[in-house]
């Protein structure tokens, strides 16, 4: 669900891929501003734009944001009819925030967008969507703080509020805030290339690349580590990325029962050991695939990947794109 390569689905428009940017009053300003400016740096080598982002409200009148201003959109409702893609930012909009409802202008509109548009949340974006009857009994994503608010709200919907965002084909999710640039970094690689993708990070100062399935960086109640901690081998492990250092060698290094150490790293990380000792191979491997001449093998080899292909398997899982490709995209000159 929130891999790079889910369904691809590029634009089949001659033009730019005209995007409808919804926004509710009161609308959450920082995610409202996060599609234009993300999905505006996506152009053709020759600067051509490849999205039309129109921000549009039920209306053409000021919509308050959440955060003391102000704004008047460029377009009314009708520009839904007319998206390739809708998105909806974060609103503090009441209905569907606390009632499991929607404004009648608001069923309104979001009913006259065609069949297969591809539709799109940022933050409590989603609540306009489960409201809408969009997200039942599918996977989807909100910010944290509110998950508890959205399953009583929408207990049909299969929440999972850990992750970063969830590509469910023609609905996708994103968490809080600046989840929306992974979303909207995501929607570029999965309509024009990693390249393309990557050139709009770049642009825009933001990592090229945060797996959907990441945790968001949610607060927990954190043990006190002291020495029981599994901060001093996440420390000695990644000392040894490229030797055979699993779970059970982790476990024991921290002079704990397997399940103990699952539990506390859980606690501490946010993630399963497994996947956070994948993540670190895979983070070594761009390291040195951006500051080594190191062949293919021998990068796989150090950072404990095994061998160019399972490199290649895991780079093309994260990130979309091949080794020479990355190597290519961001070697220092």
């Amino acid at each position: 669900m929130s891999s790079p390569t889910t369904r691809p689905r590029r634009p089949k428009a001659a033009g730019p891929h005209v995007v409808a940017v919804l926004a509710l009053e009161p609308v959450v300003g920082f995610d409202l501003t996060i599609p234009p400016t993300v999905l505006g740096a996506a152009t053709k080598a020759d600067g051509t734009p490849l999205y039309d982002v129109r921000i549009c409200g039920l209306e053409i009148a000021p919509i308050r944001a959440g955060a003391g201003f102000s704004l008047i959109p460029d377009h009314g409702p009708e520009v839904l009819a007319e998206a390739g893609t809708v998105i909806i930012p974060g609103t503090y909009i009441a209905q569907p925030r606390h009632e499991g409802t929607l404004p009648q202008d608001l069923a309104e509109a979001l009913a006259t967008i065609r069949p297969g548009t591809r539709i799109a949340s940022i933050c409590t974006g989603a609540f306009v969507l489960g409201a809408a009857g969009l997200l039942d009994g599918r996977p989807a994503t909100t910010h944290w703080i509110r998950a508890a608010m959205f399953r009583a709200l929408y207990p049909q919907v299969k929440l999972d509020e850990d992750l970063l965002f969830i590509d469910d084909g023609d609905i996708i999710t994103s968490a809080g805030l600046a989840a929306g640039v992974d979303l909207c970094l995501h929607l570029i690689r999965r309509d024009f290339g990693s390249e393309v993708a990557n050139r709009a990070a770049r642009h825009c100062v933001v990592p090229p690349w945060r797996d959907g399935g990441q945790s968001q960086f949610i607060e927990r109640v954190v043990p006190d580590e002291g020495t029981e901690g599994t901060a001093p081998t996440r420390a000695w492990a990644l000392e040894r990325l490229g030797e055979e250092v699993g779970l059970a060698t982790m476990a024991a290094h921290a002079r704990m029962s397997v399940r103990t150490f699952s539990r506390r790293f859980k606690a501490e990380t946010g993630q399963s050991p497994g996947t956070w000792l994948l993540q670190q191979r895979v983070r070594h491997a761009c390291h040195l695939l951006e500051t080594t001449g190191l062949s293919v093998d021998r990068v796989a080899e150090s950072a404990g990947l095994g061998s160019a292909a399972s490199l290649r398997h895991h780079l093309r899982t994260e990130l979309g794109v091949s080794p020479l490709a990355y190597r290519r995209t961001f070697r220092a000159v």
